[in-house]
């Protein structure tokens, strides 16, 4: 499946000086297929080594880390010649070899002629007594498929190329929003793991029929997280992490979305679950949103470690943790939906602005009144509010417009696309999320 990911590779490849790279993401994301597919078009040959599906490949780098040895001993694994001008090397599961993740930095300072390219899904929770090669390699970030990859795999390529080409001075037609909206719930329910995506597309069953078979992919996978608590959390308790994970649907179905330590555990508390929380938002299958207290920059100053929402890394794992019906989702038709679609679609944005790389997330919450995010555009603050619908009340919204003077709000929801400069409103439908803002 195409992923547009696939750019910044090309322009890793012809970068100098080019450092060793490491693709970070959540299991079962895509990286080994992405990479995969990029070395067998872009260069003459690659040659894959997974520390995971063969340990002993590990040996290789138990003694000298030198390029030249390492490089040898390859060709021995191997049985091929390599050529460091037009051969990728492809390091998958990097994090079950520490030894080999430490040998990224003599390979930049070395062999910088070879392209190295690295895969590691739990990088960011893996304790490794080996020393990271700090500045000696270069990072990208996979994520889940956004909603405007998701068209691509559909084969929508019309819609795809509209919504790439939108402007600020563009208006959509009704009819075309309707078809957007009506694509968004599709990816509501199916969300963006390439597996799942895959097994929605290749099924010739009615659409209740293959959203059933969507459910049984997620299912799966979820269970194959649950695994890796107990294998890769360390001295973090596995059943907490459990814990924190299971909880993410009621901890958002609430409207005051704030991250609360009871709804895990009767009697829990933030520092006994602080860890879990941390691993799993360094595993990727967390998105942490830090609430602020004041609308005023730096956002960071204005946090506190214990305030923050917690959304799931994708729509559709969403979905099926909640255990929520598809044609809920999809048909929307039962007003017993109505209140956990408002945190459905927040979780839908928040995966989008990660994808655009917004970076870190912010919110703001002040009493009774709660902004969902707020961003740092060029020194300016913009709020914006996330609806489910076409309407819905704004209070909070223009409390903190009126508190902190900011240069116009932002309303993402089922409206269709309005710029209004005189009253200062900007009206983004919920697909044009990770087009916010737009400049032009």
């Amino acid at each position: 499946m195409k992923r547009i990911l696939y750019s910044n590779l090309l322009k890793w490849k012809k970068s100098y000086p080019r450092k060793p790279l490491i693709l970070r993401g959540t299991r079962q994301t895509g990286k080994t297929y992405l990479l995969l597919e990029f070395g067998r078009n872009e260069f003459r040959n690659v040659y894959h080594i997974n520390f995971q599906k063969d340990p002993k490949a590990g040996k290789i780098f138990s003694g000298s880390l030198s390029p030249d040895t390492i490089l040898e001993a390859l060709e021995f694994y191997l049985d091929s010649r390599i050529n460091i001008d037009e051969d990728l090397i492809f390091f998958d599961e990097i994090q079950d070899c520490s030894r080999a993740l430490t040998s990224l930095k003599y390979f930049y300072e070395d062999m910088p002629q070879l392209a190295v390219a690295c895969a590691g899904s739990l990088l960011g929770v893996t304790q490794s007594k080996e020393p990271f090669p700090v500045g000696k390699v270069s990072f990208l970030n996979l994520y889940p498929m956004s909603f405007e990859e998701f068209l691509i795999a559909l084969g929508d390529k019309k819609s795809f190329k509209k919504l790439r080409s939108i402007s600020k001075q563009d208006s959509i037609q009704e009819s075309i929003h309707e078809h957007f909206m009506k694509r968004l719930k599709e990816y509501y329910v199916v969300g963006g793991m390439p597996e799942v995506v895959k097994a929605y597309i290749d099924s010739s069953k009615r659409r209740p029929e293959a959203f059933l078979e969507v459910r049984k992919k997620q299912s799966e996978l979820i269970t194959s997280y649950m695994s890796d608590f107990s294998k890769y959390s360390g001295r973090v308790r596995g059943n907490d992490i459990v814990a924190v994970f299971e909880s993410v649907p009621s901890q958002l179905a609430r409207e005051n979305k704030k991250f609360k330590a009871k709804d895990v555990y009767n009697r829990g508390r933030f520092s006994l679950l602080q860890s879990p929380i941390d691993w799993l938002c360094g595993a990727g299958l967390l998105i942490k949103v830090k609430i602020a207290n004041s609308g005023e920059i730096p956002f960071e100053a204005f946090t506190k470690e214990n305030r923050f929402k917690l959304y799931l890394f994708d729509i559709g794992i969403l979905g099926a943790l909640a255990r929520l019906n598809p044609k809920n989702i999809f048909y929307q038709a039962s007003d017993l939906f109505a209140t956990f679609r408002g945190a459905f679609c927040e979780n839908f944005v928040a995966q989008e602005f990660i994808y655009a790389g917004s970076g870190e997330l912010y919110s703001w919450m002040s009493n009774t009144a709660e902004v969902e995010f707020i961003q740092e555009i060029d020194g300016s603050v913009l709020p914006i509010e996330v609806k489910s619908g076409r309407s819905g009340k704004l209070k909070s919204l223009n409390i903190f417009a009126k508190k902190y003077n900011v240069p116009y709000r932002t309303r993402i929801s089922a409206r269709n696309l309005e710029f209004n400069e005189k009253a200062k409103m900007h009206n983004y439908p919920l697909y044009l999320a990770c087009k916010f803002p737009l400049t032009q």
